[in-house]
């Protein structure tokens, strides 16, 4: 596999293979207070992707402090366990790459595998991926990748609004952009909910 570059790509993982149970530009401003509505039920995910086809945009409020929010997404060990990818000994930081193998039965052989772009504390956290990057018979290095973009801000109450936005997939390869897309909607949908299981619980 080769080396990526300083502003290199990321090879993504199926999102939609995430327990059902258990970002182009992106979105590049400041996480701003977002009150939450009263008839939006805790730890569901929202639906504000509208029609675009060149992103996805989910949100969804955690019933737990942004401090307990952060630690889930930022320290990479903690942010596979609820994602469901062996990241021990990983880290994030910013324009370092971060990779382990993913721990959903029948995916094993599919690398969680990003390039950190930005990290502004308990604020935001992206990285660059391929999305459904999943046929090891295929090199997705020269694919541009997409951008996920995950932003906090405070929810009403003691809660926490996180925001997940994956843009650019106008970019990928017309013969699995819309696969992709439709795989990754309904991912970001389920690992939404997972992460607000986790901090939740934590």
């Amino acid at each position: 596999m080769s080396q990526y570059q300083q502003t290199g790509t990321g090879r993504g993982t199926p999102l939609a293979a995430a327990p059902a149970a258990p970002a182009g530009q992106g979105q590049d401003r400041a996480p701003h207070e977002r009150p939450r509505d009263p008839d939006t039920k805790i730890g569901t995910p929202m639906d504000d992707t509208a029609a675009s086809t060149d992103r996805i945009e989910r949100r969804v409020v955690i019933d737990a402090p942004r401090e307990r929010v952060w630690r889930a997404l930022a320290n990479a060990e903690t942010f596979g366990e609820w994602f469901g990818a062996n990241l021990k000994g990983q880290r994030f930081a910013a324009g370092e790459r971060a990779r382990g193998q993913l721990t959903f039965k029948g995916y094993e052989h599919v690398w969680f595998d990003i390039v950190v772009e930005r990290i502004e504390p308990q604020n935001l956290l992206s990285y660059r991926w391929h999305p459904y990057a999943v046929d090891p018979a295929v090199n997705y290095d020269g694919e541009e990748p997409t951008l996920v973009t995950f932003t906090l801000s405070d929810a009403s109450g003691a809660g926490t609004l996180l925001t997940v936005v994956e843009s650019g997939f106008d970019r990928v390869p017309p013969h699995r952009r819309l696969e992709a897309f439709r795989m990754n909607t309904r991912g970001w949908e389920a690992q939404l909910a997972s992460i607000a299981r986790y901090a939740s619980a934590a």
